[in-house]
């Protein structure tokens, strides 16, 4: 057996919301879509991705998942805030 890992990245920047999707072939969340377009500021758009992927985090703990992979892609400040929260 194969095991999967889930694989997480957080939203950045507003620009991601169309690469985030051809780079990793998903589709994201309507709403997470409306929260980052909402956003005011390039530090809430950061905050927005921060708060989504904790709570994404969160429930696949309590899913029982053993382990989470996080897409950095260079930039890990708000990995490591993810991070404070989950572990």
């Amino acid at each position: 057996t194969v095991p999967i890992i889930p694989g997480l990245k957080p939203i950045a920047t507003k620009k991601q919301l169309n690469l985030i999707p051809h780079r990793f072939n998903v589709d994201l969340p309507d709403a997470l879509i409306m929260e980052v377009v909402r956003a005011s500021t390039p530090e809430a758009v950061k905050q927005v991705g921060i708060e989504w992927c904790t709570t994404q985090s969160k429930e696949l703990i309590a899913a029982g998942i053993e382990v989470l992979h996080y897409y950095s892609m260079g930039k890990a400040e708000n990995i490591k805030e993810i991070a404070k929260e989950i572990f």
